[in-house]
């Protein structure tokens, strides 16, 4: 059987990874995802992608990188991307993955206008969801874990925005049947997300106040790591 392949593009913070693990485990934990049914490709450290008839599926992490930063390695993902939805591969993508896709097939990202959304937040459905297979069954409000500065300002044509925060419309975009992506991040538990804001206050304490109060409200999010999981069992 073919691997599927976790297109990484960028990593926790040392002191994250030490505690939990990179994204490559958060993806494989959170996914409940078979070790050995997966390649792992890292883009940033310059290794490079098959073409995608080489794979039953992809799934693209996150980044501390911009999408609109239009770095090397992450263009040639985005035509790699292209290049895959048009033969049919099944694909999920999480916070930059979100932003990657969208931006590969023709949408637009960029700063959000309300600046970062972070913290563990409630997600409501849009109506479109109700026809969704991958959501026709899900709570009409849930919660999920946010840590972003951009986000998809303009969705491609033809995709269709699922879900929405009351910050950001386009929290999950649906692209084509096998093809969707989260801006929030289904591979974050409650214990990830308290780590990251205490990195977070540590980095900014000048707002130490803030980001320990959103840690105090961090929490396991399993509707949204049912969607993540729910993708990788199907492949």
């Amino acid at each position: 059987m073919k691997p599927f392949v976790i297109l990484q593009t960028g990593d926790a913070p040392d002191v994250i990874r030490q505690q939990h693990g990179g994204f490559t485990d958060m993806f494989l934990q959170q996914g409940e995802i078979n070790p050995a049914s997966v390649v792992v490709v890292n883009l940033p450290a310059g290794e490079q992608l098959l073409s995608p008839e080489h794979y039953r599926g992809a799934i693209i992490t996150g980044s501390a990188a911009m999408v609109t930063e239009l770095l090397p390695w992450s263009e040639q993902a985005a035509v790699w991307l292209r290049d895959a939805v048009g033969m049919g591969l099944p694909i999920f993508g999480a916070c930059y993955g979100h932003q990657l896709l969208a931006h590969a097939l023709g949408g637009e990202v960029g700063y959000h206008p309300q600046g970062m959304e972070i913290g563990t937040l409630e997600i409501e459905l849009l109506p479109e969801a109700k026809n969704d297979p991958a959501l026709q069954y899900y709570p009409p409000r849930f919660y999920a874990n946010l840590i972003h500065s951009q986000t998809v300002l303009r969705l491609p044509e033809g995709a269709i925005a699922l879900a929405r925060s009351a910050q950001d419309p386009h929290q999950i975009i649906r692209y084509r049947d096998n093809v969707m992506s989260t801006q929030f991040h289904p591979e974050f538990n409650g214990p990830i997300m308290h780590s990251y804001m205490s990195w977070i206050a540590e980095l900014e304490p000048e707002h130490q106040t803030k980001y320990l109060d959103i840690q105090r409200r961090t929490s396991n999010t399993p509707v949204s790591q049912s969607l993540l999981r729910e993708f990788a069992s199907g492949l």
